[in-house]
């Protein structure tokens, strides 16, 4: 019997083919993405996430993978076993992710932890070590002034435009 290394990998808001998310900005002015053409973009997201994801691995894209149609056939270049939890930019028919995508999910809970697109509200985390999420792109989750230890966002735009692994992210919380 054969045992597969595979490695479980998280990520969100790739925005692929979305060219004015490459126009969008922080609060303090800069382009919240390094990239001003949307190819180039793209090309570089793809190379990121097949230089740490193997074809044997597993995705959880916690959503808003794609906002122009022709962005869901990048998707045929990405390396893995991809899980799609849907973001509120998924607009297109579940059959368009399908081909793509081995299952769509609304959220899922893995470790205790819970995967949702956009974070929890706090009540719901009672039951949870945590809550990994996307939606925010370069913002945190805060309670009273401070970054809320519970929630983590693995937007490209916090985890250097690559997918996270899940044993980092487990990591992430603990040293919060």
């Amino acid at each position: 019997m054969w045992i597969l290394n595979v490695n479980v990998f998280l990520t969100a808001d790739t925005h692929f083919s979305h060219a004015k998310v490459c126009t969008f900005t922080t609060p303090d002015g800069s382009f919240l993405r390094p990239w001003r053409d949307v190819d180039e973009m793209d090309e570089a997201l793809v190379e990121n996430w097949n230089r740490v994801v193997k074809p044997n691995d597993k995705v959880y894209h916690l959503g808003d993978v794609a906002i122009q149609r022709k962005g869901l056939q990048v998707l045929d270049r990405l390396n893995g076993d991809k899980i799609l939890i849907k973001g509120n930019h998924d607009t297109f028919k579940i059959a368009d992710y399908y081909p793509r995508f081995r299952d769509i999910r609304a959220y899922w809970v893995m470790d205790n932890y819970s995967f949702s697109h956009i974070p929890v509200h706090p009540d719901a985390l009672m039951r949870f070590k945590g809550n990994v999420h996307g939606h925010l792109h370069a913002g945190r989750v805060f309670c009273e002034g401070k970054i809320d230890p519970r929630y983590l966002c693995v937007c490209v735009e916090q985890t250097k435009y690559t997918p996270i692994a899940w044993e980092d992210v487990k990591l992430s919380f603990q040293r919060l």
